[in-house]
């Protein structure tokens, strides 16, 4: 993996957490994610014009992706309802980190050294002990470990079924274009049978916060989709999950949740399992 493709998925990672943050504290969660993915579909709209479509050898997994993307969009808030940022993140990313690599060895053939696969490890355990500081189990709402771990498992599965998707395609852009197009409308009409009030409140009051939401969480996403077509979809996971230090950084300084010992270890798995992972031989 070469450097400048590292520093673009680190900045897809700021995105990422960002937009998870306005989830969390902008209203009502699934009104606003709603908004988002919409924000996001117009967004990508723009860009048609300047892509080619995805060869219709891909479309079947566009298809499964954009059904994995929306449930994911879904879970997500639902996590959120039940548990703080700085748990239900960590807890998430973590889940999908392992699965990624298992996935992409059972459906796509593809290995990784075994330093690399130490890394990835290191990563998840990190972002998952970030979920649990100093122990404190118990005070984590059983709904919003349940709702994080589908999550993780809605993460897990787009991310194998993307990197599949994208070697397909033909046009990496023209996959993430159709996806976040196709994703957004499909959260934003099945939201608004029985959201319609919270989405025009969200649309009344934080119009602006669901249109950078929506630009943070396609920029995001399509950073992670050009990784996945020309690295390792174990170590691209892996490295996108630093997020989870950056979403620590916000849920202490901004949703004071705090920020003890136990997370300062976990972060310094997170990093150590980042420069590791990244080698392949």
């Amino acid at each position: 993996m070469t450097y400048d493709v590292t520093l673009l998925i680190l900045l897809a990672a700021v995105l990422h957490a960002g937009w998870n943050a306005l989830i969390k504290i902008s209203g009502d969660r699934i009104a606003v994610m709603a908004v988002v993915t919409m924000a996001g579909s117009i967004l990508s709209a723009f860009a048609l014009p300047f892509v080619n479509s995805p060869d219709p050898a891909s479309w079947p997994l566009l298809a499964l992706t954009i059904c994995i993307h929306t449930g994911y969009h879904f879970f997500l808030p639902a996590a959120y309802d039940h548990g703080d940022l700085g748990q239900v993140y960590p807890i998430a990313r973590g889940m999908a980190t392992i699965l990624v690599t298992l996935g992409a060895l059972v459906f796509a053939g593809e290995h990784v050294s075994q330093l690399a696969l130490i890394g990835i490890l290191c990563l998840a355990v990190g972002v998952m002990a970030l979920a649990f500081d100093g122990g404190k189990v118990s005070s984590i709402n059983p709904r919003a470990i349940f709702f994080a771990l589908a999550t993780g498992v809605c993460i897990a599965s787009y991310t194998v079924v993307d990197g599949l998707g994208v070697r397909q395609a033909g046009s990496v852009l023209g996959f993430a274009v159709w996806l976040t197009i196709c994703n957004g409308v499909l959260t934003f009409l099945i939201a608004l049978i029985w959201k319609k009030r919270e989405i025009a409140v969200v649309l009344k009051n934080n119009a602006l916060t669901g249109l950078a939401g929506g630009a943070m969480q396609v920029g995001a996403y399509w950073i992670i989709v050009f990784a996945l077509a020309v690295a390792p979809m174990g170590m691209v996971s892996g490295l996108r999950e630093t997020s989870v230090l950056f979403a620590a950084l916000i849920s202490t300084f901004l949703l004071k949740e705090g920020f003890g010992v136990w997370r300062f270890v976990s972060a310094c798995l997170v990093t150590f399992g980042l420069i590791v992972s990244r080698n392949r031989s």
